[in-house]
C-alpha cells in the first residue's frame, strides 16, 4: 500500500470515473485502474462497484477512502514538520469563501494580507458552505470563511467579524421616506432572493419565517436561481423588486446617486456572524494568525 495508491482511491471517490480521476492525477486511465485494483487485492476487499455508467464507492469502500484522507493529510503534515526550519508564510495558501462573502472580502483582505506577508501567496475559491466544508475536511483547502453557525469534526472555527442586513430598494420606491423596515413588512413587498444552496437565503428565511409562505408566489419572491447578490441588486436598480443583504454587499455606489438606496431594519436588527475555519491538525498556524489579523486590519479601517 502506498501513498500514491491512497491519493488514487480519494480522487476516485471524488471523481465517480476512471478517466477524470486520472487526469487530476497526471497519469493515464490504465495506470489509475491497474493501481486501485492492485490495492483492492492487497486489502481483499472491492472498494469500487463498477459499471459502465458509473463507479461508486462499496459500504467498505467509504470507509477505507475516508481513512485514506486522513493518512494523506497526515503525509502532508509530515512534510510541513520536516521544514519547520522554513518560513510559514512563504508558501501558498488555499482558501475559500462562500459566495455571498469572497466577492466582498477578497478584494480588502488580499493587499492586506500581502503587507503582512508578502511571500504567501493565495489560493483563493468560492463555491457553496458544503462544497467547501468537503473540501477542507479533504485536504483541499487549508481555511475557509463561512458564515455562523458552522461545526465539524477537528476543526476550529474562530469569528471574524458580524455584519448586519440591510434592505435594499430603488430609490422612487415607497419606502424611501422611512428611516428604519420592521423585518416583516417584506412579505408585502416583492422580493428578490438567492436560489437553495446559499446559506444567505437561508439566514433571511431564519430570521423573517413569514417569508415561507410567499417562495411559491412569483408575483411576491422573485428567486435568482443561480444568480449572485451582484445580479440581484442589478434587477433591483432595474425596479423589479427589492432585496436584503448582508451590509458588506449593499454596492451602492456603483450607481449613480439616484438610483438605489438602503435601510436599516428595526430591532433586532437580522444580521450574520462571518468565521474563518480550519483543521485542528494544520501545521501552519501562523498563517491562519496572519489571516485573522488582515481581515481584522481592514475592518477597523
Amino acid at each position: 500500500m502506498t501513498l500514491t495508491e491512497l491519493k488514487y482511491i480519494v480522487t476516485l471517490a471524488q471523481e465517480r470515473h476512471f478517466g477524470h480521476a486520472a487526469e487530476r492525477c497526471f497519469v493515464s486511465q490504465p495506470t489509475l485502474s491497474v493501481a486501485v485494483k492492485k490495492l483492492e487485492e492487497e486489502l481483499g476487499v472491492p472498494l469500487f462497484e463498477r459499471s459502465k455508467s458509473a463507479v461508486q464507492l462499496t459500504p467498505i469502500g467509504e470507509k477505507v477512502v475516508e481513512q485514506a484522507r486522513k493518512v494523506l493529510e497526515q503525509a502532508s503534515a509530515i512534510k510541513e514538520m520536516a521544514h519547520q526550519g522554513k518560513d510559514q508564510l512563504t508558501s501558498p495558501l488555499r482558501v475559500g469563501a462562500i459566495y455571498t462573502i469572497g466577492p466582498y472580502l477578497f478584494p480588502h483582505l488580499v493587499p492586506a494580507l500581502q503587507a503582512l506577508a508578502p511571500q504567501m501567496p493565495l489560493y483563493i475559491e468560492e463555491n457553496f458552505t458544503a462544497n467547501l466544508r468537503r473540501k477542507l475536511r479533504g485536504g483541499e483547502l487549508d481555511a475557509i470563511i463561512i458564515a455562523l453557525p458552522f461545526t465539524e469534526t477537528d476543526v476550529v472555527t474562530r469569528t471574524l467579524y458580524e455584519e448586519p442586513f440591510e434592505v435594499l430598494l430603488p430609490k422612487t420606491h415607497a419606502w424611501a421616506d422611512r428611516t428604519r423596515i420592521p423585518i416583516n413588512d417584506l412579505t408585502s413587498e416583492k422580493l428578490l432572493m438567492l436560489g437553495e444552496g446559499h446559506c444567505f437565503r437561508d439566514q433571511v428565511l431564519e430570521a423573517c419565517p413569514a417569508l415561507e409562505a410567499n417562495l411559491k408566489n412569483p408575483e411576491q419572491t422573485l428567486v435568482a436561481e443561480g444568480g449572485s447578490l451582484e445580479t440581484i441588486r442589478h434587477m433591483v436598480a432595474s425596479g423589479l423588486g427589492i432585496t436584503v443583504l448582508p451590509h458588506s454587499a449593499i454596492g451602492t455606489s456603483q450607481y449613480a446617486p439616484d438610483v438605489l438606496i438602503t435601510r436599516p431594519f428595526d430591532d433586532p436588527v437580522p444580521s450574520r456572524g462571518v468565521a474563518l475555519a480550519w483543521r485542528t491538525s494544520f501545521p501552519r498556524p501562523k498563517a491562519i494568525d496572519a489571516l485573522v489579523q488582515a481581515v481584522a486590519q481592514f475592518k477597523q479601517a
